[in-house]
């Protein structure tokens, strides 16, 4: 889907991206765990940008993958030139926590990240990533 710089985010993120059959396999080692299934979208995907936009409700109660992997892929249509991720979230006592994530639709160009470099008081130097597709606005980032 991508071509050149990658986010990198999630737990495969490293890897080539996923297929639907291996995202289907992930979304049901997660519902074998007891997991919730949660898809999110956004056009800004700041490492510390940690609210996307929630697709639907989390998915509590789903037994198959395929239910998963069907509202990934109306995510895809209804969202082509954003990032989708799934979020399979730990809903028992003492955890309740995200145990896996990973990115599942990327727009077609990523245009990658600036590093700004600001001096401040007594010679320090503070370093801050800008997303070149923050110089659009929402809706517009990573239209073809």
């Amino acid at each position: 889907m991508s071509t050149g710089l990658k986010i990198n985010q999630g737990t495969f993120s490293f890897l080539p991206d996923l297929t639907d059959d291996e995202i289907h396999a992930q979304i049901q080692y997660g519902i074998d765990n007891g997991w919730a299934v949660a898809i999110e979208h956004t056009d800004d995907p700041h490492p510390r940008n940690v609210y996307w936009d929630m697709w639907g409700m989390p998915m509590f109660d789903l037994e198959d993958a395929a239910g998963g992997l069907h509202e990934v892929k109306r995510c895809r249509e209804a969202f082509p030139n954003q990032y989708i991720k799934v979020n399979l979230y730990n809903p028992k006592l003492t955890k309740q926590t995200i145990a896996l994530q990973f990115i599942v639709n990327r727009p077609s160009h990523e245009p990658g990240f600036r590093l700004v470099r600001t001096e401040t008081n007594d010679r320090h130097i503070h370093y801050t990533m800008e997303p070149y597709a923050a110089n659009e606005p929402h809706g517009d980032r990573y239209s073809d």
